[in-house]
């Protein structure tokens, strides 16, 4: 059986597009919702994401962490924030090719608030889906990595939903 590709997830928050892209939108803020990463150190110029904007996202499963130096392919304010995760390493992200793309979308929802999905793509596309099976077995606890980002998206979205509901003190687009 070949591997699944791709998998995703959605939420409604009570939040316009612009405000979710604006929370999603920043790789260095990314640790607030996501179960693995920490956060990320933007390369270069800084501010709003543009395509091209280059950032190292800091990531940990139980005691192993890594780096993933990533690229943004999409910075639609309002509508679509993507990125494509291109090295890996322990330290520094030096093991390179194409890994996965990261892509979160935003459209207004029936009756109020924004529909947020967040996608997972598989970019290991020259791997044999044996090879693939073993290694996303070893560093996922016996899973797929499509069922294990399933499982992430799921928590990230939750968190996001969450922190959507409550507003923050002093942080703009949180909650209404």
């Amino acid at each position: 059986m070949s591997r699944v590709l791709t998998v995703s997830g959605s939420v409604v928050v009570p939040i316009t597009p612009g405000e979710a892209y604006a929370l999603i939108a920043d790789p260095a803020g990314m640790g607030r919702w996501s179960p693995e990463n920490e956060g990320a150190v933007v390369r270069g110029e800084g501010g709003a994401p543009y395509p091209g904007m280059v950032f190292d996202g800091r990531n940990r499963r139980g005691f192993v962490r890594w780096t993933t130096r990533c690229t943004v392919t999409a910075a639609e304010p309002g509508e679509r924030f993507a990125f494509k995760v291109r090295a890996i390493g322990l330290r520094r992200p030096v093991v390179r090719g194409p890994i996965a793309t990261w892509e979160y979308c935003f459209e207004a929802a029936p009756g109020g608030g924004t529909r947020v999905t967040e996608t997972w793509t598989d970019d290991r596309r020259g791997w044999p889906d044996a090879a693939a099976w073993v290694f996303d077995h070893v560093v996922t606890s016996g899973r797929s990595f499509a069922g294990f980002q399933r499982r992430n998206i799921a928590a990230t979205l939750r968190r996001f939903a969450e922190r959507c509901a409550v507003p923050a003190a002093g942080e703009a687009g949180a909650g209404r």
